[in-house]
């Protein structure tokens, strides 16, 4: 397995132009912009503030991928995940994988992930785990953490977070998800 300085070095040579970057204060403003350009669920400054002091904390780590001087894409590292399976086996989770869609299918989510991999590796996990919506808008996520070797955790379908039993009534929105691990 690669170091995340190997990956980095890899990544600047394979995708001219963009960086990864690990997450400053002078980030959220941007970030909250960036999610405000791009997604249909804006989480707002807040979340990213919060997710900016995990990362003080060292809970968690914003990886931001830049082309220029503009953001194309982050994902968060999180060591202390909400979802109870990953927390007990502490296994660390992969969260929030946005790419901007000019941007996508150029390898840029997978080389977020991979960083997140070698992290996990190097901080001594033997698993990293990650969640995936359940609806066709996140088709290709599926396939492609599939095609990485992720696999389902085991144990259902979960809402925010939480495992959904047998019964259940729950929407179709975000916050449906599968939740799959991968062994390091």
């Amino acid at each position: 397995m690669r170091s995340v300085k190997e990956l980095m070095n890899k990544l600047q040579m394979k995708l001219k132009g963009i960086e990864i970057r690990r997450c400053t204060d002078r980030c959220v403003d941007a970030l909250m912009l960036f999610a405000d350009n791009i997604a249909h669920h804006v989480p707002g400054r807040d979340y990213f503030m919060r997710q900016y002091e995990s990362q003080l904390e060292d809970r968690r780590d914003i990886w931001i991928a830049w082309y220029e001087d503009q953001i194309v894409g982050y994902c968060i590292y999180n060591r202390k995940p909400l979802y109870a399976f990953f927390l007990k086996l502490g296994i660390p989770e992969i969260q929030d994988i946005i790419i901007h869609p000019e941007m996508r299918r150029q390898g840029i989510a997978r080389e977020l992930i991979a960083l997140c991999e070698a992290q996990a590796k190097e901080e001594g996990a033997e698993h990293i785990g990650i969640g995936v919506g359940l609806d066709a808008s996140y088709g290709r996520a599926q396939r492609l953490y599939v095609g990485l070797g992720y696999v389902p955790d085991g144990n259902g379908v979960t809402y925010e977070r939480r495992t959904v039993n047998k019964g259940d009534l729950r929407r179709i929105d975000d916050d449906l998800s599968l939740m799959m691990v991968k062994t390091l």
